[in-house]
């Protein structure tokens, strides 16, 4: 007998930021969406005050080693290898292409207002906008990717080796994309494997025993950041975890700078697997706002914004009394546009009815 156990996931093709069409949720799963999101929030909250403040950078480090590819995982783990269908296909475009278009737009105007010479370019994404894109290219390659034998090991020699090519940049999120690749496939992967089918009914001693190492694991990436934060700052680490330069851009072009970026994606992959290990597999409070994670992932820059901009991060509100402040401001953020009439309020604009952009299908 478990005391958290939850029933067997579904098979549907849905993605970590659009989870709202699942017909059998999964307690589990939901929880976990939010708190990545809320950490994608507070690492975007805090962004600003890095530059002034080890105790900003530390816990920006700390996030940053696992969190997207904790999103990448949950997207895989959703996902179907199977020819895609009309639906499918048609859902590809409702789902991320519309919305990308609509938010990149928005953003153009924003960013010429405040900033000025911004021109619409919607071949760069804009701010968080570029994992929209991502996950296209993940749904629309994982058809082709799964006929492969291994197909998790072509992704992780794609990720190592597109990072020696300095063309392969952020047009159309492509470097990001590749890199980040092999998360995606890790996490379908471990759905044909039935790791989680068997998580759900392990028994309370397993979980104990998992959790308290998974425990140990975070905890030892938490001492690291605060102890060696001046030598990861000196090795621009942060850096590493953003996944888009090339390792030339990253001041790393000898021929073992593969070598870091793969022992980086083991940290982040078992950092992900203790981030999942430790949510509750049964419904809690947070596992409502779930559904919720599109909204809160696109919705939350245009709060931070204004604060990011004004330059009040800056200075002595950099210290670490500020940083804890803005982590709870990003929480609160990350609630509030999670509440159902955020979403009722903004889903004319994230989710509009293009129906009209189809052909009749002849089905």
């Amino acid at each position: 007998m478990t005391t958290d156990a939850a029933p067997p996931a579904p098979s549907a093709p849905a993605g970590a930021l659009d989870p709202g069409r699942l017909k059998r949720r999964i307690p589990m799963w939901d929880t976990a969406r939010f708190l990545a999101v809320t950490l994608v929030v507070i690492g975007h909250a805090i962004q600003r005050q890095t530059t002034g403040s080890e105790h900003a950078l530390a816990l920006y480090t700390f996030i940053y080693a696992f969190h997207m590819p904790a999103f990448g995982v949950i997207s895989g783990y959703f996902s179907s290898a199977d020819t895609p269908t009309a639906k499918r296909m048609r859902r590809t475009f409702t789902d991320i292409v519309v919305p990308y278009i609509i938010m990149q737009t928005i953003w153009t105007v924003v960013q010429a207002v405040v900033e000025g010479g911004k021109e619409f370019n919607p071949t760069k994404p804009t701010w968080t906008l570029w994992f929209l894109l991502a996950l296209g290219i993940f749904r629309l390659i994982l058809p082709y990717l799964a006929q492969l034998r291994l197909p998790l090991v072509w992704a992780v020699v794609l990720s190592i080796g597109v990072g020696y090519f300095d063309n392969v940049d952020s047009t159309l999120s492509l470097g990001r994309a590749i890199s980040l690749l092999p998360f995606f496939l890790l996490g379908w992967q471990v759905k044909q494997w039935g790791v989680f089918d068997r998580w759900y009914e392990a028994s309370r001693r397993t979980v104990v025993r998992v959790r308290v190492a998974a425990g140990v694991v975070f905890a030892a990436w938490a001492v690291s950041c605060a102890l060696w934060i001046p030598q990861f700052k000196e090795f621009d680490l942060h850096h590493w975890f953003f996944y888009d330069d090339s390792y030339s851009g990253l001041g790393e072009d000898a021929w073992w700078a593969g070598g870091v970026r793969f022992g980086l994606m083991l940290l982040a992959t078992l950092l992900t697997a203790s981030f999942l290990v430790l949510v509750p597999r049964r419904t809690v409070w947070l596992t409502q706002f779930g559904a919720a994670t599109m909204y809160v992932y696109l919705l939350h820059t245009f709060l931070l914004y204004p604060i990011r901009e004004s330059g009040v991060l800056a200075g002595e509100h950099s210290a670490w009394p500020f940083v804890l402040l803005m982590v709870l401001v990003a929480c609160a953020v990350s609630l509030f546009l999670a509440q159902p009439f955020v979403r009722r309020g903004m889903r004319w604009l994230l989710e509009p009815k293009v129906g009209w952009l189809f052909r009749k299908d002849p089905a």
